[in-house]
């Protein structure tokens, strides 16, 4: 019996559109050892970069760049930080590409959901660098408990299931500062802008009676009740994983 990898330093980035999930890269500008695997259409950052960044069409690009990575090929061994930016659009390239001109679309969709299992069980699972995926998320009915949830966006048999694959999952939010106010950690700083605009974006950390249908969690002891929001900065991310795994 041979034991299966697991990626302590896994985290998923889950929020709405303009949330400020791409900007809580920002704080890792500087470094050179990050790569980034952008699937959105090359959409850029919103800030200067010393990233290595590959603009992806096909899905299994993503496979090969983790393999290049795991193999520590030439030009890839240096990397520490991995950055999918999204999920939600490498499947949806994944559908548009292999699922919509298939000849048989029950198989494709099949596929579909092995290609992220692959990915998350076999490539990621095995890679020494952190990795960081951000996803888009959708509000869902849940026929069974009649509530609307608030999940990753996927289709076919991974809708609902994206999360299961990540220990550590935060949610990108725009909070208004007075709700902020009752949590105070040395990783969530007010500034005097954001006290004048009377918002901030934040990670959600853990689960709040507001939002008991999201699909936030950690492991026991990462994140304090005082920790339930924290700055948007995904430097915050790496440095807690760094402190519980250690």
């Amino acid at each position: 019996m041979t034991q299966q990898a697991i990626n302590d330093h896994l985290v998923l980035i889950s929020g709405k559109s303009a949330t400020g999930k791409s900007a809580s890269l920002e704080p890792l500008k500087d470094r050179d050892d990050v790569l980034y695997l952008n699937f959105e259409a090359g959409k850029k950052l919103p800030f200067k970069n010393n990233f290595t960044t590959y603009n992806l069409e096909d899905p299994y690009d993503a496979i090969a760049a983790f393999d290049q990575i795991n193999t520590k090929a030439s030009g890839f061994e240096n990397f520490k930080v991995v950055i999918i930016d999204s999920l939600s659009f490498l499947l949806d390239r994944f559908e548009s590409k292999y699922v919509v001109t298939a000849k048989d679309t029950r198989e494709a969709w099949g596929k579909y959901s092995q290609f992220f299992k692959e990915l998350m069980q076999v490539y990621i699972a095995s890679c020494p660098a952190t990795v960081i995926v951000i996803t888009h998320t959708s509000d869902v009915l849940n026929e069974t408990e009649k509530v609307r949830e608030t999940i990753a966006t996927a289709k076919g048999s991974l809708r609902g299931s994206i999360e299961a694959y990540f220990s550590v999952v935060v949610s990108s939010k725009k909070i208004p500062v007075k709700t902020l106010e009752p949590f105070k950690n040395k990783f969530l700083n007010i500034t005097e802008d954001e006290k004048l605009d009377q918002y901030k974006y934040v990670f959600q950390t853990r689960l709040t009676a507001d939002t008991v249908n999201e699909r936030i969690r950690g492991p026991l002891g990462m994140w304090t009740r005082d920790m339930t929001y924290i700055d948007n900065n995904v430097g915050h991310l790496i440095q807690v994983l760094n402190d519980y795994y250690s």
